[in-house]
């Protein structure tokens, strides 16, 4: 992995980034195929396309409450 990937995962931790966007960020920033359907949630989604972007501007709107 480079070190944005790295850097990135280490910020979402540290911030308490709820899962499903953190994974969906890791899914698009490494090209997986999104998940089924029925798995997506809203959470992911918005991670997976901040992913394929490579951006973390977006982090702050899904930290767990």
């Amino acid at each position: 992995m480079d070190q944005a990937y790295r850097d990135a995962i280490t910020k979402m931790e540290e911030m308490k980034v709820q899962a499903e966007y953190l994974l969906g960020w890791q899914g698009g920033y490494l090209g997986h195929p999104q998940r089924e359907e029925q798995r997506v949630t809203e959470a992911y989604e918005a991670g997976y396309e901040d992913g394929q972007a490579k951006s973390t501007e977006n982090f702050a709107n899904w930290v767990e409450s």
